[in-house]
């Protein structure tokens, strides 16, 4: 069995066209849709996240601010920041890059941007809402994996799906929106006893712990579906500093049915379901003041 690969870079360009037709469309009645990204600090990573999605948004036509900040910025300063942009109409999207410089409280940041503008959905009202089954925004990696089900004809009723990972971004989210969607959810981590007796019994399989191609072919059930969400440079040998997954890609390959690339797969399915939210947001306010 060779799988077939789940062509993420595909989808998005094929989402993202379909976008620019709403965001003419909203701007064409006054409602541009905006978003404002701050960047506190010189992270290389997550300069290269910034710039992407601010080209992103201009590409589609929408507005978008960048605001950057030193390392050494306040708490204060970044929190006077968000209440500027909750206040300002042009800006329908907040979305602040991950990781924070340690002295700034990551949670204080989240909570102070407007649930309504938190287009990465990790406010704690849109994580609530996440939970009960009727989320206002769905965080943007676990929304890409669920579109590539819902594009590559992935039946999740019934099944059995395991989630590595349990952050807040794409473990958490992920299992609750595989349970929404009839899933039978085991979530482990890094703590859990025999891995991969858990991993060889899902029929749905998504990775996302960051250690570089850590789930061997071995691990997976024959014909599963594997979604690897991890995004890791090889730290030696002969493949030092390339880009790879959690996935071991090229063994499982050959046990799955359905298999995510990276790069390729997930990530850039996470932008463009930042751009979704972002478009939606708008929406919702033009259908409000209408």
């Amino acid at each position: 069995m060779t799988a077939q690969i789940i062509d993420g870079k595909a989808l998005a360009d094929e989402l993202r066209a379909s976008f620019k037709s709403r965001v003419a469309s909203l701007a064409a009645k006054g409602q541009r849709p905006g978003l404002a990204v701050i960047l506190v600090g010189e992270d290389p990573a997550s300069q290269v996240y910034v710039r992407n999605k601010v080209s992103a948004c201009e590409a589609l036509g929408m507005h978008s601010e960048k605001i950057v900040y030193a390392a050494t910025t306040s708490q204060a300063e970044v929190l006077t920041k968000i209440a500027e942009l909750n206040a300002n109409p042009a800006i329908h999207g907040i979305l602040v890059q991950l990781p924070l410089p340690k002295h700034i409280d990551e949670d204080a940041i989240l909570e102070a941007i407007l649930p309504e503008k938190d287009v990465d959905g990790f406010h704690a009202e849109n994580v609530g809402a996440l939970a009960q089954g009727n989320p206002r925004f769905i965080p943007c990696t676990p929304y890409g994996v669920m579109k590539m089900f819902e594009k590559y004809g992935v039946d999740l009723t019934g099944k059995e799906a395991v989630v590595i990972g349990r952050s807040n971004i794409v473990g958490k989210p992920m299992a609750l929106l595989l349970i929404s969607a009839g899933a039978t959810v085991t979530v482990c981590n890094s703590k859990t006893r025999d891995l991969a007796f858990h991993t060889r019994r899902a029929d749905i399989l998504v990775a996302a712990l960051g250690k570089p191609r850590f789930v061997s072919a071995d691990m997976i059930k024959p014909g599963a579906v594997v979604i690897d969400v991890g995004i890791n440079r090889i730290p030696e040998g002969p493949d030092a500093g390339k880009l790879c997954g959690d996935v071991d890609f090229a063994a499982a390959k050959d046990v799955a049915s359905l298999i995510t690339p990276v790069p390729g797969g997930v990530g850039p399915m996470t932008i463009t379901m930042l751009l979704a939210n972002t478009i939606e947001s708008a929406e919702r306010v033009l259908k409000e003041r209408n």
